[in-house]
Order: structure tokens, then sequence, then C-alpha cells
């Protein structure tokens, strides 16, 4: 694990929420001269605590869609059937986040397809190859109401 400063901390949290700002902009809003916080920029990213950069596309301009959360349990818990279902979601790009839990159920997805009818026609399929699935139950999102980021200092353990 790698040793955060405040100033390691702060540059995570703009990159965070912007990730496409100039390397200027970024040491203006750290308090950095602009090479100090490339530097920074650089080494965290070869330690990999930066995996990527993207962008938030707003996906209600671009046509409907639905979000939906669906909680599945698997019919036994062989590593063999955990192997299939994990490997099997790969296929699928509506599958756009998937957790293994621990408790009740064994995973978490989260899909976003274009309506319900596309949804429900995934999950025929998945439930068609026989993929593990014994049961599982849908949650269809109706808004959100927050989206935010990690508390980067206090998962580094680091308040102020």
């Amino acid at each position: 694990m790698i040793r955060l400063d405040t100033r390691d901390l702060e540059i995570l949290q703009v990159l965070a929420r912007e990730g496409r700002i100039t390397k200027a902009a970024l040491a203006a809003k750290v308090n950095l001269s602009p090479t100090p916080a490339w530097d920074r920029l650089k080494k965290l990213e070869r330690a990999g605590l930066i995996e990527g950069y993207h962008a938030d596309i707003n996906l209600r301009k671009l046509g409907p869609h639905v979000t939906v959360f669906v909680a599945a349990e698997l019919a036994d818990h062989t590593a063999a059937t955990f192997r299939i279902f994990e490997t099997s979601v790969q296929d699928h790009p509506e599958v756009i986040n998937c957790w293994a839990l621990g408790g009740g159920f064994d995973y978490l997805l989260q899909i976003v397809t274009r309506d319900i009818d596309s949804y429900q026609r995934l999950i025929d399929s998945m439930l068609d190859a026989r993929i593990g699935i014994g049961r599982y139950f849908t949650y269809i999102v109706t808004k959100q109401v927050k989206r935010g980021f990690p508390p980067l200092d206090l998962l580094a353990g680091q308040m102020d």
C-alpha cells in the first residue's frame, strides 16, 4: 500500500470529479506549480492508484434506457458454478457492474438496457444458458438520488 500525503489525496479527489482537467488547472486546484503536480500525477498512475480516465455519459440524452439491479442467488455453491456465472456475465455488455456478495445473495448485478422488455430478454437468455442462477430479484431504478465519489481521505486513514 502506498502512503499518500494530503496533496496526493487532493489530486485524486480532483481527478475523480474532473478527469479531463488540464495540468495547469489541476496544479492550481491543489496549490502546486504544474511540474510538481504532474510528477505526483505520474507517480499515482505508476502506483496503480489511477486505473483510467473516462467520460460520464448522460444516458437520458442518448436515448431511452432503464437501470436495473438484480440480486442473484446461484443454484449451488460449487467453485465451478461461481466460475461459470462470473465468466458468463462478461459476455453481456448490458451488465455494467457485478459484485460478489457475502451474506444472503451471491451477486448484485447492475444492468443498463433500453427498456424492461430488453431486460427480460437478457434475463431469459441467462436462465436459458444455465449459468447457475437459482433465483433472482429485480429492482428497477426509478430515479438517481445521489451519485458520489469515494471518500478518499477517510479510506486512506487520513482525516483532517
